[in-house]
């Protein structure tokens, strides 16, 4: 798992950051916005679903044999600039070890380029991102870790 670095200036950058922080976990306590200097900010770490999507192909000697695979997990941050205002539902923040479960980032344009980028969590918690416009930067922080666990969705989440 290579160290991973994004940018999203627009939807469809942000498309791609979501679709690489899919169940991603952190904790509440690591969720932080700052008003004067109009940023958001969260530490989660993230699943590595290109690898595992290679893991788990018929071309996979483990994949076919039926043996373990293990997975790989990384600390990230992820940040939007040009933040206005935020609002979230079903989180707890005075919680700061309650762990949340990120699904999907989505984007809401407003009056262009501003609009709204909602984070969706599992179980139905959301965070309400108001932009300028869409800045946003996914970094991974350091090395990976091995799993055996691999993320799994019921399905009338997907």
């Amino acid at each position: 798992m290579s160290e991973l670095k994004l940018i999203a200036l627009d939807a469809d950058d942000l498309n791609v950051i979501s679709a690489h922080l899919q169940d991603a976990v952190g904790r509440a306590g690591d969720i932080a916005y700052k008003p004067g200097g109009r940023r958001f900010a969260m530490v989660l770490n993230r699943f590595d679903w290109p690898d595992a999507g290679a893991k788990n192909s018929a071309a996979n000697p483990a994949a076919r044999g039926g043996g373990a695979s293990t997975y790989g997990r990384c600390q990230t941050a992820l940040r939007f600039e040009k933040v206005d205002a935020v609002r979230s539902i079903g989180i707890d923040r005075s919680r700061k070890q309650d762990v949340v479960s990120l699904l999907a980032i989505g984007f809401t344009e407003s009056e262009p380029p501003s609009g709204t980028v909602t984070l969706y969590f599992s179980g139905g918690p959301q965070i309400a991102i108001d932009v300028e416009c869409i800045e946003a930067e996914l970094r991974d922080l350091g090395a990976a870790w091995t799993t055996t666990r691999r993320p799994e969705h019921p399905e009338d989440e997907v």
